[in-house]
């Protein structure tokens, strides 16, 4: 599924492969069943009985195979509602990464363009710090990726105890470099950390400490919380996984 992107992008959007996923967790238990509906002039989104600020981050054509940023848009291009694409976009100017300036992207090359398309809407989550993406027909033919911009979407947390499991399921989720996994999400949560040789080692909020190992591949090898009941879990490393 990534062979296609480049090594930039790739790193970037395992710097929120850990922390992302269980975002999305997060975003799912949040919003309640039901059709949805927007008003994109207004940036709402109404989703069964909850309505929410959000942005358009991008679309998917399913016949072409290929994804369009929201900034992109000849119909929204300018417009408040593609304000978060558009801080994707200067980030990937800053950054060097070509798959977030690119107006248009042809995933027909992937050997799966949806599990592409859904990696291009994870990667520009995580870069605009969103809680989440919501992916959702349009069309026949058009999936509309909108980013919720809402104090009320909750936000997941450091969990200490699931840190083991967190890490080793971001890992897999993309498989390409384990160590930007693992540094992106202490990142996110702010928790300082250092690298130590084949080791990671970061300062937990409630005073313990997690070290993570990695083996001679760069997968992770082992999590160990210094946390009561935390345990030392093995890694068998990071395959690529479908979300």
């Amino acid at each position: 599924m990534a062979s296609g992107f480049s090594d930039a992008f790739l790193r970037e959007a395992e710097r929120h492969a850990a922390w992302g996923a269980v975002q999305l967790e997060t975003l799912t238990a949040f919003l309640p069943e039901g059709p949805w509906t927007a008003d994109l002039e207004a940036c709402r989104y109404r989703q069964g009985n909850l309505e929410l600020r959000v942005g358009v981050l991008g679309t998917y054509d399913t016949s072409e195979q290929s994804w369009m940023w929201g900034w992109a848009n000849p119909g929204l291009r300018g417009t408040e509602v593609v304000s978060p694409a558009a801080t994707v976009e200067r980030y990937g100017r800053a950054h060097a990464i070509t798959e977030l300036t690119e107006p248009a992207l042809d995933l027909s090359q992937f050997p799966d363009p949806r599990r592409a398309a859904e990696t291009l809407a994870f990667t520009g989550m995580g870069v605009a710090g969103a809680p989440g993406y919501i992916g959702a027909p349009a069309g026949p033919a058009t999936q509309v990726y909108f980013l919720p911009d809402d104090a009320r979407v909750p936000r997941a947390g450091l969990d200490e105890v699931a840190l083991p499991r967190t890490l080793l399921t971001g890992a897999r989720l993309i498989g390409y470099s384990a160590r930007h996994v693992v540094g992106g999400y202490f990142d996110h949560h702010g928790v300082p950390y250092r690298t130590e040789g084949d080791r990671i080692i970061a300062e937990l909020p409630g005073g313990g400490t997690a070290e993570v190992t990695f083996d001679a591949a760069g997968r992770i090898a082992g999590v160990e919380a210094g946390i009561p009941g935390a345990v030392r879990s093995p890694g068998p490393g990071p395959g690529t996984a479908h979300r």
